[in-house]
């Protein structure tokens, strides 16, 4: 678990979605990431893990909205280190607004 703290990574949870963000703690089905971005729609990966890993290829077309300072997640299925190629794409794309 240690190699994950203090880490960019992808959670996706039972039922809340998929957010990045910086993994603070994680206690059993429970996290708590810091500057978090809901993966609200992507699109330019097949996957999560080639998302986590490559980031987009047409971030234009993702709906990533704004970071949130904290959050905690429950019901967590998994969780992925983000490469530093893949962070940076992630956070290139726009804050999505409707």
């Amino acid at each position: 678990m240690n190699e994950f703290l203090d880490k960019y990574c992808m959670v996706r949870t039972f039922s809340a979605g998929v957010f990045a963000g910086t993994l603070i703690s994680k206690e059993g089905k429970e996290c708590v990431l810091s500057n978090a971005r809901r993966m609200w729609y992507w699109d330019g990966a097949a996957s999560l893990s080639q998302l986590a890993t490559e980031g987009t290829k047409k971030p234009i077309n993702c709906k990533f909205p704004c970071p949130v300072e904290s959050i905690l997640l429950t019901d967590v299925v998994e969780i992925i280190l983000i490469t530093k190629i893949a962070e940076k794409s992630i956070n290139e794309v726009p804050i999505w607004e409707e």
